[in-house]
C-alpha cells in the first residue's frame, strides 16, 4: 500500500499523556462550568463526561446546551503554562520529518493551543497545516462529518491511503471504518480493536510499519 496522508491527533498523541496537561486541561474546563456557567460543582464531573461522550468534546456539548463561545472557552481552558508539561521528545522531530507523505495535525483542540504544543515539542515545520475544531466547523472526532472534512481539507480524496494516529479508540473505529489505517498511540502495547496497530509511543513507528517509508 502506498500511503499519501497521515493525520496525527494533538494532545497525548504526539506527547506522553503521563504529563498532566490533559488533566489540568480538564481542570479549566471544569472550572469554566462552574464559575462562568454556574454549574454545580457536584454536577461538574458528570456533565463534561456526558458532553464529552454524546458530542465528542465538551465544547460541542456547551455550545448545544448552554450557548458558550467558543473562543472565549478555547481561551479559557488552554490557559495554561504548558513550558511545565511538555519539553521535545529527543528524536521525534527527525522521525516525522522523514515521513515522506503529506502529514496534518488532526484535533479536536483549537489552532492556537496546537501552535503553542507544536512550538514547545519543537516540531514547528513538521506539517503542512493544523485541522482544528474551527476547520472541522465544530464537528470533531468521532463525528464522520470531522474525517469527511478532514479529508476535503488535506485534498485526498481516497481515506484507503490515510493514516490516522490517535489516542482514542474511540477516534479511531470511525476512521477504520471509512478505509484509514489506524495506528493507537500511547498504550504501552496494549491492543484495541479499534486500532490495526498500536504504539506506546510515537518514536515506535518505524518498527512497527516500516512500509511507511517506501515510496514506489
Amino acid at each position: 500500500m502506498h500511503y499519501t496522508t497521515l493525520f496525527f491527533d494533538l494532545d497525548d498523541t504526539l506527547y506522553s499523556s503521563d504529563c498532566g496537561l490533559w488533566f489540568a486541561i480538564r481542570e479549566r474546563m471544569g472550572y469554566y462550568m462552574h464559575e462562568r456557567l454556574g454549574v454545580p460543582q457536584e454536577h461538574v464531573k458528570s456533565l463534561r463526561r456526558q458532553y464529552f461522550e454524546t458530542y465528542g468534546t465538551t465544547l460541542r456539548g456547551l455550545q448545544i446546551h448552554h450557548q458558550v463561545d467558543p473562543d472565549e472557552y478555547l481561551a479559557y481552558v488552554h490557559d495554561l503554562p504548558l513550558q511545565e508539561y511538555l519539553k521535545p521528545v529527543p528524536g521525534l522531530r527527525d522521525l516525522v520529518l522523514s515521513l515522506p507523505q503529506g502529514r496534518w495535525i488532526f484535533t479536536n483542540a483549537d489552532a492556537n493551543h496546537a501552535r503553542r504544543v507544536l512550538s514547545i515539542l519543537e516540531l514547528e515545520g513538521c506539517f503542512k497545516g493544523i485541522i482544528d475544531i474551527r476547520a472541522l466547523q465544530f464537528h470533531c472526532k468521532p463525528a464522520l462529518e470531522a474525517y469527511q472534512r478532514a479529508l476535503k481539507l488535506a485534498d485526498d480524496a481516497d481515506p484507503c491511503r490515510c493514516v490516522l494516529l490517535d489516542d482514542s479508540p474511540v477516534n479511531l473505529a470511525p476512521a477504520r471504518d471509512l478505509g484509514f489505517t489506524t495506528i493507537l498511540v500511547g498504550t504501552n502495547g496494549k491492543s484495541s480493536p479499534q486500532g490495526q496497530i498500536s504504539l506506546p509511543r510515537l518514536m515506535a513507528l518505524p518498527e512497527a510499519m516500516p512500509e511507511l517509508w517506501k515510496v514506489d
